[in-house]
C-alpha cells in the first residue's frame, strides 16, 4: 500500500495580506505585483514545476485606507485564474467568491467556464463575506446576520452544484451525419424555489472532465465547520499547533461522517508559514527578523478593527482595559475571530495596547527550521492526521524558493510528496472522486433525484 501524500497549495498575496503591511518593500517583489499578471504567471508556473496541487486566490470586496496592501489593489479572482489557466497545464486554480453577494446562476456559469478553460482544474472557495461593509457595495443597509449568511450559503452551494449537473456527461452527441447536436433527454432544468433563491435553469454550459469544480470552504465557527463538513471537498483552515490541527481534523471528519459522507472525501489544508534556514537557530532568526520588519503598531491598531466590522480602536485609551463593548460591532463581521481576541484580552487582563502587541508580536511557526526539521514536522503532522496538505503563503520569494529547492526534495525522496502529476484534473490530483452527475446516478440507481435542501419543489425530470 502506498503512503498518504502531502497535498500542496500556494496562496498568492504578493504585496502582503493582513498583518503584513511591508512585505511589498522586498526588492524581489514588484511594487504593483498584486495587479501584475506576469508575477502571478511566474509563481503559478514555479508552483507547477514543484508539483503543487493548486494555487489559491483570496478575495474580499470592501476596503478602507487601513486595509493591507494586497487588499487595496488586486485582480478579480476568476479573471485572474482564467489567465493562469492558459499559462499552466496541471496545477489547480482555486478562487474565492462569496455566496452573500453573488447569484447562484451567474457564479455557476463563471466557474463552469473556468473549469472548461482549464480542462478540469477549477476550484471554488466558498465564503459568506466577513467584511460587513461589503453590504453597502450591493445596495444593502447592513450585512446579513450569521444565521442568514450560513443558511444562504448552504442553499447557494446546493443550487450551484445542481446547475452544474444541467447536462449529463454524454448530452452532446454532436452527430453530424444524423444532424443531432443535443440529446434532449440528457438536459435537465431545476425549477428551484427556496428560502433565499429562485432559479429555473438549466445552465447553458457542459460539465468538465472532473464533473464539477472542487468546492473548498474556510470557516472556524460552529456554523462554518458544519457547512464545510456538509458541502466541501476541501477545507482551508489555520492550525497553530499539532494538537489544534489534529482536533480540527477529527472534528471535520466526524461531522462529515454524520452527514453520510466518506471522511476521506474531504481534504484539510491549513494555511502555514514556512521559514527555512541553514540551521534551526538560523531559521528562527530569519523568521523573527522578517516579522519585526513587517511590524508597525499604528497599522496593527487600525487593522485590529477589521474583524470588528472595521471599528476604529484609535478612539480608546491605549492603556485602559481592552474595550469589551467593541465586540458588538463584530456581530455581522468576523465574529469568531473578534471573540477570540476579546476573550484573549479578558483572560489575560490586557490593555488595548497590550492586546495589539500580543497579536502582532513575532510568533514561531511549527514549520520553522532547517530543511530537515521542516520536512520532519510536515511529515509528523501528515502521519498524525493533523492535516492532509498545506497552503503555503508565498510571502518573501527567497523563502518560497528555499522550500521548493530544499524541503520538497527531502519529502519527495521519502515518498511524502509526488514525483509527478498522476491525474489530469484537480479532483484527481487531490485524491477526490469524480463528481458524478446526479441525474445519471439517479437513473443508474433507479430512483428520482433528491430535492435540494430547503427547496419547495423537487428537481424536475427533464426539460
Amino acid at each position: 500500500m502506498t503512503r498518504r501524500q502531502l497535498k500542496l497549495g500556494a496562496v498568492l498575496t504578493p504585496t502582503g495580506g493582513p498583518g503584513h503591511p511591508y512585505t511589498w518593500l522586498d526588492p524581489e517583489i514588484p511594487a504593483d505585483a498584486s495587479v501584475d499578471i506576469d508575477w502571478y504567471i511566474r509563481y503559478a508556473r514555479l508552483a507547477e514545476q514543484a508539483r503543487f496541487d493548486l494555487v489559491f486566490i483570496v478575495d474580499s470586496q470592501f476596503i478602507t485606507p487601513d486595509s493591507p496592501p494586497h487588499y487595496l489593489n488586486r485582480l478579480e479572482p476568476l479573471t485572474l485564474l482564467s489567465a493562469l489557466a492558459v499559462a499552466t497545464e496541471h496545477i489547480g486554480l482555486v478562487g474565492t467568491l462569496t455566496t452573500s453577494f453573488n447569484q447562484p446562476f451567474n457564479l455557476a456559469r463563471r466557474f463552469a467556464s473556468l473549469d472548461l478553460i482549464s480542462r478540469g482544474r477549477a476550484g471554488w472557495n466558498v465564503v459568506t463575506s466577513g467584511d460587513s461593509g461589503t453590504a453597502g457595495n450591493y445596495g444593502l443597509e447592513e450585512h446579513y446576520d450569521y444565521a442568514t449568511r450560513y443558511g444562504r450559503a448552504l442553499e447557494h452551494v446546493e443550487v450551484v452544484k445542481a446547475l452544474w449537473d444541467s447536462y449529463e456527461d454524454d448530452a452532446f452527441p454532436r452527430d453530424r451525419e444524423a444532424r443531432r447536436f443535443l440529446d434532449a433527454d440528457k438536459l435537465h432544468t431545476l425549477d428551484h424555489r427556496g428560502e433565499h433563491f429562485s432559479v429555473v435553469g438549466p445552465l447553458n454550459i457542459e460539465r468538465s472532465r472532473q464533473g464539477q469544480p472542487v468546492i473548498f470552504q474556510a470557516g472556524d465557527s460552529d456554523q462554518g465547520r458544519d457547512l464545510g463538513a456538509r458541502i466541501a471537498d476541501g477545507i482551508f483552515t489555520h492550525a497553530p499547533s499539532f494538537e489544534a490541527g489534529a482536533a480540527f481534523y477529527t472534528d471535520i471528519k466526524t461531522r462529515a461522517a454524520a452527514y453520510g459522507r466518506a471522511p476521506e472525501d474531504i481534504v484539510i489544508l491549513p494555511g502555514v508559514s514556512v521559514t527555512v534556514g541553514d540551521t534551526d537557530a538560523d531559521a528562527r532568526e530569519i523568521e523573527r527578523a522578517t516579522q519585526l520588519a513587517d511590524n508597525d503598531f499604528g497599522k496593527s491598531l487600525r487593522e485590529l478593527g477589521r474583524p470588528f466590522g472595521w471599528h476604529d480602536f484609535r478612539q480608546y485609551d491605549l492603556d485602559a482595559p481592552f474595550p469589551a463593548e467593541a465586540l458588538q460591532h463584530a456581530e455581522r463581521s468576523f465574529y469568531t475571530q473578534a471573540k477570540k481576541i476579546a476573550d484573549l484580552a479578558a483572560d489575560r487582563g490586557l490593555t488595548l495596547r497590550q492586546t495589539v502587541e500580543a497579536l502582532s508580536a513575532p510568533k514561531t511557526s511549527p514549520f520553522t527550521g532547517s530543511a530537515e526539521t521542516v520536512a520532519n514536522e510536515l511529515q509528523r503532522w501528515l502521519d498524525g492526521h493533523a492535516l492532509d496538505g498545506i497552503n503555503i503563503h508565498i510571502g518573501h520569494p527567497a523563502q518560497f524558493q528555499r522550500f521548493v529547492d530544499e524541503v520538497l526534495p527531502i519529502l519527495r525522496e521519502r515518498g511524502v510528496v509526488r514525483e509527478d502529476y498522476e491525474q489530469n484534473t484537480l479532483r484527481g490530483n487531490l485524491g477526490l472522486p469524480f463528481a458524478e452527475n446526479r441525474y445519471t446516478r439517479a437513473r443508474r440507481e433507479g430512483v428520482d433525484p433528491a430535492p435540494l435542501p430547503g427547496t419547495t419543489a423537487s428537481l424536475s425530470a427533464s426539460v
